[in-house]
């Protein structure tokens, strides 16, 4: 067995068309990532165990731990033999917030709901997304068209989603892979926002479904559009909705769903 950062070299049978060949396989490499704050565990994460830096911010920015980049002092890697440590620094006032919140949010890479501990937080929705731009279909369908080749990962294993960021003319800017697709978010979020990038000047591309937290964790930094492959929940789209996101599905090709404000979309 060889292994990288990102993926492992398994020996199986592969059986195809009634016959069994031995041969190896590219998995991809999922590992347990503990959040913490100025020395106080906070979350664990199953993720990929690439571009833990930008996991760091865009998780923290995205779940509301801090307003902008500039309040995470320092994040430090650490291996143990449990998994990965990601060990940051932030401000005492919004490590005090933290601390009132109270949220205990292991394993949430599944269900999005996990640590939640009432019905009134989850019915809690982030402001609405004070300003976007219009953005055309035309760039849209560009983008689609060129994410296969922007997923090196997903090539190499099949196992992992993609989060990309796109300007107005459907130029894919940024790209972050995950075998989750919240983490590729928080991922993506957190390297655009390190380099500066406004968000309510592009779009949001998951290559996964879009579910509710999806939308929220977009709603939360001020994402204005987002298009996924698949399909959205009812949640998805209630919430976006409610905070002013254009939110497309089943985008293939020239193809496409718009479930929320398409009077800002533009062809």
């Amino acid at each position: 067995m060889t292994a990288s950062r990102t993926a492992v070299a398994l020996d199986v049978l592969r059986v195809r068309a009634g016959r069994s060949v031995a041969a190896a396989d590219q998995i991809a490499v999922e590992c347990p990532i503990a959040f913490e704050y100025n020395g106080v565990s906070h979350a664990v994460m199953l993720a990929t165990p690439a571009d833990m830096t930008d996991f760091a911010f865009g998780f923290s920015l995205a779940e509301g731990i801090i307003n902008a980049p500039e309040e995470l002092f320092d994040v430090e890697e650490r291996s143990t033999p449990a998994g990965l440590v990601l060990s940051m620094s932030i401000s005492s006032r919004q490590f005090e917030r933290l601390k009132d919140r109270r949220r205990s949010l292991a394993g949430r890479t599944g269900c999005g709901l996990c640590g939640v501990e009432s019905l009134d937080q989850l019915a809690a929705r982030p402001a609405a997304v004070s300003s976007k731009q219009m953005f055309s279909r035309s760039a849209l369908t560009r983008a689609v068209s060129g994410i296969a080749e922007m997923q090196p990962l997903q090539e190499q294993t099949g196992a992992t989603h993609a989060a990309v960021w796109l300007d107005a003319s459907g130029t894919l800017l940024l790209v972050r892979e995950d075998v989750g697709r919240h983490n590729a978010l928080d991922k993506l979020i957190g390297a655009a926002s390190r380099v500066g990038i406004s968000f309510c000047e592009g779009a949001l591309l998951m290559t996964s479904r879009a579910s509710m937290e999806i939308v929220q964790k977009a709603a939360t930094v001020g994402i204005g559009h987002i298009a996924a492959i698949s399909a959205p929940t009812s949640m998805a789209v209630e919430m976006a909705r409610a905070c002013g996101i254009t939110l497309l599905g089943f985008m293939r090709g020239p193809d496409h769903v718009v479930y929320a404000h398409e009077q800002d979309l533009s062809d």
